[in-house]
């Protein structure tokens, strides 16, 4: 009660003019009433467009569609002082008006300083909701008594965490349109996945799984597949779906089979690692025409090691590809599980690869260093370093 007596007596405050945020900033809200008086049922029109630019066929349009209706200037200016004396600037506020000029209807103390004072009551900072709100003020929107606190409350009920739950609120749009979140949150209980991979779903703010329409199909065509609704690859696989477009996935799925997969293997090598759809065709070219023309291997062997699909070219397979084909020249290493050597930590790799060969570390750590990155060089020292000590 004690802010909303401020903020009253800070927008009610008199001032020369009648208008004194016009006052101040002539040229980005200036108003023309000689277009339009006090007692015309197009003021709202004539002030959309004096003030904020629009063409009169589309501020006709906006003030039907979004029943705007307002016949002096006081509701719209007292609007805009509410978001000048919480941080937002001229331009982020001309913003806001042209994307959702039913902001101006609004009364500030009874539908937007609730719930300002809300997202405040949750630790968010001021600048962050300036700049949500900026960028999508249809945040605004929803009811705060009937939309927002208790879908603030659903998903805090599977984040168990403010901070993260914060974080879905303003990065993921879908949690205020409508009661859209709730009910796909619903559809995912009633079709066996865990409250866990619900949690994972919301922690990786999932907008391609929220934003579906065939949520029931995409859950459905993952258990088909042969995942299990509680584990984890559960919602990697799904998430992979909804981020890959039918036709994008059979071209990448035609891909692996130009390099000598089958159907089935494609889909075991998914069940092992799903965000292995994830990757690039061209990294899927790069990757298997290094394995298989430039060392000679199997292609098939990659089945069963998808996660090197997701690994750097410059900074893991390239070096580390350097060394062991100087070390199978040399006789110092059998090919067998010929994968294992790109699996392995950093600090693994240089002891099992390189610096066990007394008499070929040199030669091998700058096999191994000339195609790495400055951050991999560094990261190479730092491991190096840690091993030496280790062993000394």
């Amino acid at each position: 009660m004690f802010n909303k007596l401020l903020y009253l007596k800070c927008v009610t405050s008199t001032a020369t003019s009648p208008y004194p945020f016009i006052h101040h900033h002539p040229f980005l809200f200036s108003l023309c009433f000689c277009t339009a008086t006090s007692n015309s049922p197009s003021f709202a029109v004539s002030y959309l467009v004096d003030n904020f630019g629009f063409s009169p066929e589309s501020a006709s349009k906006k003030s039907k569609s979004c029943k705007i209706s307002f016949q002096t200037p006081e509701k719209p200016e007292t609007v805009i002082r509410f978001f000048r004396n919480h941080g937002f600037s001229n331009i982020q506020i001309n913003y806001m008006v042209r994307k959702a000029p039913w902001l101006l209807s609004y009364d500030p103390c009874k539908t937007l300083l609730p719930k300002f004072e809300f997202f405040l009551s949750k630790d968010v900072s001021s600048s962050a909701i300036v700049d949500l709100i900026s960028k999508y003020p249809a945040v605004l929107r929803p009811s705060l008594k009937n939309h927002i606190v208790p879908t603030y409350e659903l998903v805090y009920k599977f984040l168990q965490c403010h901070v993260k739950t914060n974080r879905f609120m303003f990065r993921s749009t879908c949690f205020f349109s409508g009661d859209s979140l709730t009910h796909k949150i619903i559809l995912l209980l009633e079709n066996e996945v865990s409250e866990s991979n619900i949690a994972r779903l919301l922690g990786n703010h999932s907008k391609a799984v929220f934003a579906s329409n065939d949520i029931v199909k995409s859950v459905k065509e993952v258990k088909d597949l042969g995942f299990d609704p509680s584990k984890s690859n559960f919602v990697k696989a799904l998430m992979a779906i909804k981020k890959i477009s039918p036709s994008l996935w059979k071209e990448k799925v035609d891909t692996f089979k130009k390099w000598g997969w089958s159907d089935e293997a494609v889909s075991e090598a998914f069940r092992r690692h799903p965000q292995v759809m994830l990757t690039s065709i061209k990294k899927i070219n790069a990757l298997m025409n290094l394995w298989v023309n430039e060392l000679g291997r199997d292609a098939l062997e990659l089945v069963r090691r998808p996660n090197i699909f997701f690994m750097s070219m410059e900074k893991r397979i390239i070096p580390r590809t350097r060394v062991l084909q100087h070390l199978l020249a040399k006789g110092l290493r059998k090919s067998a599980n010929f994968a294992y050597p790109f699996s392995v930590s950093e600090k693994l790799f240089l002891a099992r690869f390189v610096t066990c060969f007394k008499e070929e570390s040199c030669q091998l750590l700058k096999l191994y260093q000339e195609k790495v990155s400055v951050q991999g060089k560094e990261e190479v020292g730092a491991a190096l370093g840690s091993y030496q000590i280790g062993n000394s």
